[in-house]
């Protein structure tokens, strides 16, 4: 495992992009900050490791409750739970609410208690609950105004943290109507903005998971099944929080993965000369975004194609993405590497050069971003795709005849 992380360390170097998450989160406190300060209150914004910080802010305030909404994710859970260790010691209360999903933990279970790990019939109670709880209440808490009152001042600028502000512009928390009017029909052509477009919003819970969910159920069951999906991977992270760093059927474990730097390279920096792979590598790599039908055409074709570990693309699009979230990405990728729950079968594997004929014919796509396409200087394909389709079932095959399954 030390070779896997060192490859990823010596070829994902993304200063340029960490610096534009910091800034998107940065602009959503200061709009929150300013919110608050026309109710006559303010944001304290601290910059630490969270413990430290809680310690000292239980020094400066008499706190008596401290309300969070619950994060999923292993190091976020370890994280609050020192902290609530911590302010349990002070004897202040900590309490945790459900926020960026629907449903949660164990909320959605079958029949005998246990959790779903295949997504269609998880779905299926997921929206009888759905329908069994509505209408939603959706408060705006900014309509309160029983606000702690305080001095006027300044949070904390980027520079001060020791970062530089980047006024990128980033996806809107707006959604057209009319996208999900057809978005069954055109949400699979990377060259039509026919996507919401609100994933990084979601992630960093600046809109209301509930209130587009409901959205969702009134204009598109598609896009619907994309956030239950999220709901879904949340649930497996939370119920097998081994999946972090392992595969969901442990039996997968025991493919040899070839782990070529020079094509992982070649992937990552978008020169594999299969076009549709290349243009979406090209644009994660310059803006921290990928359509959803390219992520998983270039994640099929790292781990089957090119038989890199899978863990290799995930940890390289963790690094890169505006809109990562650990259950999604992980889920993802393990579902391209068929080593996931309800993943896609072993030997059903993305043709790339079909996948272009089928979803991007015009090359719009490709041509936005593949500045060199009709150049010499483009690189041919690496692999050939029958060659690597057939080894890549036989790999596969061979790893789970070793487990006898």
């Amino acid at each position: 495992m030390k070779a896997t992380y060192g490859c990823i360390l010596k070829w994902c170097v993304f200063e340029h992009l960490k610096i534009k998450l910091i800034n998107f989160i940065y602009q959503q406190i200061k709009a929150l900050h300013q919110k608050l300060k026309a109710k006559g209150s303010q944001l304290i914004v601290r910059y630490g490791e969270p413990l430290k910080v809680w310690q000292a802010l239980t020094e400066e305030y008499t706190i008596e409750k401290v309300y969070t909404n619950r994060d999923y994710e292993p190091y976020a859970q370890k994280r609050d739970k020192a902290i609530y260790a911590f302010l349990q010691s002070k004897n202040i209360s900590f309490k945790g609410y459900k926020d960026h999903v629907i449903f949660e933990k164990n909320e959605v279970l079958k029949k005998d208690g246990k959790p779903y790990s295949v997504f269609t019939p998880y779905s299926r109670v997921w929206k009888s609950q759905f329908l069994e709880n509505l209408p939603f209440c959706l408060p705006n808490a900014l309509d309160d105004n029983n606000f702690f009152e305080q001095e006027n001042k300044n949070i904390l600028s980027l520079e001060e943290m020791g970062f530089c502000a980047n006024f990128s512009n980033f996806p809107l928390a707006i959604l057209d109507e009319n996208i999900l009017a057809e978005y069954k029909e055109k949400r699979n052509f990377p060259a039509l903005n026919h996507t919401s477009k609100l994933s990084v919003h979601f992630r960093f819970g600046t809109i209301s998971i509930r209130k587009y969910a409901l959205l969702a159920a009134k204009k598109s069951d598609t896009w619907l099944n994309e956030l239950i999906w999220r709901d879904f991977y949340q649930m497996i992270l939370f119920q097998h929080p081994r999946v972090a760093t392992a595969a969901f059927k442990p039996a997968y474990e025991a493919v040899e993965w070839q782990n070529n730097e020079q094509h992982f390279k070649a992937w990552c920096e978008g020169k594999t000369g299969y076009p549709l792979v290349d243009a979406g590598m090209r644009e994660l790599n310059e803006t921290g975004l990928m359509h959803n039908r390219v992520r998983m055409i270039t994640a099929s074709f790292l781990t089957k194609h090119l038989l890199i570990d899978w863990r290799w693309g995930e940890a390289y699009f963790a690094e890169k993405l505006l809109d990562f979230e650990l259950a999604s990405n992980n889920g993802g990728w393990q579902w391209a590497a068929s080593c996931g729950c309800d993943a896609a079968p072993y030997f059903r594997i993305f043709n790339p050069t079909a996948q272009l004929k089928k979803f991007d014919k015009d090359l719009r796509y490709v041509r936005k971003w593949i500045t060199d396409f009709d150049s010499l200087s483009y690189p041919k394909p690496i692999v050939e795709h029958r060659f690597a389709r057939q080894r890549a079932i036989d790999t596969f095959k061979a790893a789970l005849q070793k487990n006898k399954l």
